[in-house]
């Protein structure tokens, strides 16, 4: 048996242990801020987890081999459609927003700009003849969102505004805590297997 024929289940191995790792990473989320352990943080530590969420996927992508090769096993359209689960985050900031229970700013740029990338990702994933350019511009749009919606919500939670107190409580925590750290490492990935021609 060659190397080659391994690779199936090599595939199906990372696959699994990205699936745990995921559900384990959600759990603790979920744990943290149905206990009410998050919100007892000092804000700004949010951020720097928001921030780990995003390093440990993407060092993994591009420190080892296996994570390039299952980015390219799985395919770019796959990766995009991920985002399309903006639409209903974008729907629970609108909702959070209507309530006065999020700042104005963060919640119209984060919740716009993730409705729009959301609704973009589903346009682009549905067409079985899209371009590269298309994957291209709909990834850049939804990463200068990511930059924004995150920027603004780092502004303000350093800034300690108390609207900002649900990100740290369910199920908005969900959102920057693993969403975000899922979405910034797959437009980061994304970048990368156009920019190698997968």
């Amino acid at each position: 048996m060659t190397l080659l024929d391994h690779t199936p289940d090599r595939h199906g191995a990372t696959t699994r242990g990205l699936g745990l790792a995921a559900l384990l990473w959600a759990g603790a989320v979920t744990a943290a801020a149905g206990s009410g352990l998050l919100a007892q943080l000092w804000m700004p530590a949010i951020a720097g987890l928001v921030a780990l969420g995003i390093a440990a996927p993407t060092i993994w992508y591009f420190a080892a081999p296996q994570g390039r090769a299952w980015a390219d096993r799985v395919g770019l359209r796959a990766i995009t459609a991920f985002h399309i689960w903006r639409i209903p985050a974008a729907l629970v900031f609108f909702w959070y927003g209507a309530q006065g229970l999020l700042p104005p700013m963060f919640w119209i740029l984060a919740g716009t700009g993730d409705l729009i990338a959301g609704i973009w990702a589903w346009a682009v994933v549905r067409r079985p003849d899209a371009m590269p350019a298309a994957y291209r511009a709909m990834h850049r749009f939804g990463f200068a969102d990511f930059c924004v919606a995150v920027g603004t919500g780092l502004t303000f939670t350093l800034l300690g505004a108390p609207r900002m107190a649900p990100v740290a409580a369910l199920p908005l925590a969900l959102i920057p805590l693993f969403g975000v750290g899922i979405s910034g490492a797959s437009h980061l990935v994304a970048f990368d297997m156009l920019r190698r021609g997968r």
